[in-house]
């Protein structure tokens, strides 16, 4: 075992901060923004699944395959969801084969929610001057931990 500096127990060395703090000040940069939609923002992140999904559907669009898509849990996931239904923006209806199985699908608001969301989202950019090869880079980088972290765990 190496000895680590001391150092290295500083809070501004923990990439683990880093991490917090930069995933904190993008999702109150985002708030504005959200706040016109009507949505928080894991909604936000559950309706960018959706409108993926829309594109390209998987064989089963479930309330099991969202919350593997956004790695969270079906005790996070419902009340999100119960929201989204709600507001008009996502359909829930349970399988007839299988009960336990709640297939999602947007409704026509929800659709259309997406339309208002772009030119939102490229004004955020604008505003904050976020160079989009840096921002690329970097969520490269965060795939490439997140596999390593999920391997390893």
């Amino acid at each position: 075992m190496t000895d680590l500096p001391i150092e290295s127990l500083a809070l501004d060395n923990q990439l683990c901060f880093k991490l917090y703090a930069a995933s904190r000040a993008v999702t109150r940069a985002y708030k504005p923004m959200l706040d016109r939609l009507g949505l928080t923002y894991p909604q936000y992140l559950a309706m960018l699944v959706l409108w993926e999904w829309q594109d390209v559907a998987p064989t089963q669009p479930t309330v099991k395959a969202l919350g593997e898509r956004l790695l969270l849990d079906s005790g996070t996931l419902t009340p999100l969801l119960k929201r989204l239904e709600q507001l008009a923006l996502v359909k829930r209806q349970r399988s007839q084969q299988d009960e336990r199985e709640v297939h999602l699908s947007l409704s026509e608001k929800g659709r259309r929610l997406r339309d208002q969301v772009q030119p939102l989202k490229e004004r955020l950019l604008c505003d904050t001057g976020v160079d989009l090869h840096q921002a690329d880079a970097l969520r490269q980088g965060l795939d490439q931990l997140l596999k390593q972290i999920k391997d390893w765990s």
